[in-house]
């Protein structure tokens, strides 16, 4: 797989796919810079009357529940529906999955239309299985990765979508197969939305490769080399959002590969 995986990072700067992503308010302006760096196209659209025709547009659908409402509730669901109904390939971020029975309910309603992909931390991954719902605080994890593993392939069964579980080592599941990808450092996570950055890239790249595992493996390792390559400029958080998009743009391939620590069984 990992000989690939630079073939699917030019993809998206040749292709340029445009990812619609409904996403929470405080990382709209992150997610989009994140996906012009890479190479895509980004729109935000909530409008239930215009979702549905964003669906079918676009290459790739992310919807990110981080900021919900009753009314952004119904224009998710409308555009998941719409996605399975016309095949279209969508990521579900589960922000802060079994924090409040409301946010609990809209998950369950949206996995009925079955994503193509799954991307959460631990704590959301175990929320979502319905498991251990004791662990989530907020957006953030209180588990690490390899704790959600049976979790993840419970949801991947029922629901055959791709799990991807974000943590210091991300893992990636569609049930059987196991994907470990150890990039990134602690850092990233003082910059707030880089989990919901990493679930727009992920859209970009399902919307563009057709073997959705290397697509899932592609964003997020290029997401942690970029981030561990940012931090060699960076002083801090500020300075790494900053140095983090332009490594996004700038990567080469000499640096991917020297980078990448990624592992598969």
């Amino acid at each position: 797989m990992e000989q690939h995986l630079w073939k699917h990072v030019q993809s998206i700067k040749s292709k340029t796919p445009l990812v619609h992503s409904m996403t929470n308010y405080v990382v709209m302006n992150n997610t989009a810079n994140a996906l012009l760096a890479t190479g895509a196209s980004p729109i935000m659209a909530h409008a239930k009357s215009e979702v549905g025709d964003m669906v079918a547009l676009a290459n790739a659908t992310v919807i990110n529940i981080g900021t919900l409402d009753e009314y952004w509730c119904e224009a998710m669901l409308l555009a998941a529906e719409t996605a399975h109904t016309l095949d279209k390939p969508w990521v579900l971020d589960p922000v802060g999955a079994g924090a409040t029975s409301f946010r609990d309910d809209i998950l369950q309603e949206l996995l009925r239309f079955k994503p193509t992909v799954i991307k959460g931390n631990a704590s959301e991954i175990m929320a979502l299985a319905q498991v251990n719902q004791e662990t989530t605080k907020g957006a953030d994890s209180t588990a690490k990765s390899n704790e959600a593993m049976d979790a993840a392939i419970n949801i991947a069964t029922k629901y055959g979508s791709l799990v991807c579980i974000s943590g210091a080592t991300d893992i990636i599941t569609d049930g059987s197969q196991k994907i470990q990808i150890a990039n990134g450092i602690p850092l990233m996570t003082k910059v707030t939305g880089m989990g919901c950055t990493a679930s727009a890239l992920v859209g970009a790249f399902i919307g563009t490769v057709e073997n959705k595992t290397e697509a899932v493996a592609t964003a997020m390792a290029l997401l942690g080399i970029a981030g561990e390559l940012a931090a060699k400029q960076s002083e801090g958080p500020g300075t790494l959002q900053l140095h983090l998009l332009d490594k996004l743009y700038n990567l080469s391939e000499k640096e991917f590969y020297g980078h990448i620590k990624i592992s598969e069984s």
